[in-house]
């Protein structure tokens, strides 16, 4: 009963430490002109060929990534953890740290669970439910951050035919590119905050003393969208060959909205097939049910009175 008792406890307590660090990820910032510039120093550092070792000190949540850094393969997929949180729209300096927090905590509850569940068992089964408490730990949440990576690409796709039209307009009017960009994520920060936050990490790098073409790159680099990067190919040379922007931009908004309705098209001819194994597997068996069972029924008390005693 101790056991059983202290095991909920346990679990209780990862649950919400699970859960608080799922929030801490993702909480809004409150100081944006210094996570921006904050974001720019940490990009340098992460284009370099080789980037340093991470070190101790600095922190509870420093001292958890230096530890982990420590275990083979623990600084790999630290950077790669951390570039995929980029590219999911996380960039605090602490959601890395959150994130190997709450990773290594649902392995280690899983563990836990499943060497409880398995300790009276052989021991085949019990190294069976380990692997696949190991298996299920560390793949689950990778697959989740590759969701949220899918879903905040596809929220960047569908925003950008409407923001590089409206970028179009503004240049029109006279405004230079970073005042243009600047005015057109105000205004799209309630429709679209993806791009629109995309767009103001630009400016403030630009205004941060950094390359607008090492800036695009990066913004490439963060998206991994190939719109994105043409839109970025196009804004480079305008600026080097000193052409004019507002009209490329308001044919390559078209282009992009042709491509948005392209895709729509694509996913309304693929859901007749995505419909089809629900249909066979959860439709049909139930009206078949309806249809023939009465009829069988019927048939059989037929039989049955017909087989009787007369």
């Amino acid at each position: 009963m101790l056991t059983l008792l202290f095991f909920l406890l346990l679990a209780t307590a990862t649950i919400g430490a699970l859960v608080w660090s799922g929030i801490e990820i993702f909480r809004p910032k409150e100081d944006p002109l210094a996570d921006r510039l904050e974001e720019l120093q940490s990009s340098a550092m992460a284009s370099t060929s080789r980037a340093p070792r991470r070190r101790g000190g600095g922190g509870a949540l420093n001292n958890i990534l230096y530890v982990i850094s420590l275990f083979p393969g623990g600084e790999g997929w630290l950077r790669d953890t951390e570039r995929e949180l980029a590219q999911a729209g996380s960039r605090r300096k602490s959601g890395l740290a959150w994130f190997a927090i709450l990773q290594y905590g649902f392995l280690g509850t899983l563990l836990t669970l499943a060497l409880w569940l398995e300790w009276n068992a052989e021991i085949v089964q019990k190294m069976i439910g380990i692997v696949a408490a190991l298996m299920l730990g560390w793949l689950l949440p990778q697959q989740v951050l590759h969701a949220m990576v899918r879903r905040y690409r596809r929220k960047l796709q569908e925003a950008l035919p409407d923001t590089v039209d409206l970028l179009g307009i503004v240049l029109g009017t006279g405004l230079a590119l970073d005042q243009a960009m600047f005015r057109v994520s105000e205004e799209m920060e309630y429709i679209y905050p993806e791009l629109a936050g995309e767009f103001s990490t630009v400016v403030m790098q630009v205004r941060a003393g950094q390359e607008r073409a090492k800036a695009f790159a990066q913004l490439v680099r963060r998206s991994g969208i190939e719109d994105i990067k043409s839109l970025s190919a196009m804004i480079v040379q305008s600026e080097r060959f000193g052409t004019s922007l507002s009209q490329a931009l308001t044919v390559y908004a078209d282009s992009l909205r042709n491509r948005r309705r392209l895709r729509a098209e694509a996913s309304v001819a693929r859901a007749g097939i995505k419909m089809l194994f629900p249909i066979i597997l959860f439709i049909l068996p139930a009206l078949f049910v309806i249809t023939l069972v009465p009829g069988l029924l019927s048939v059989m008390q037929q039989l049955r009175e017909g087989l009787g005693p007369r």
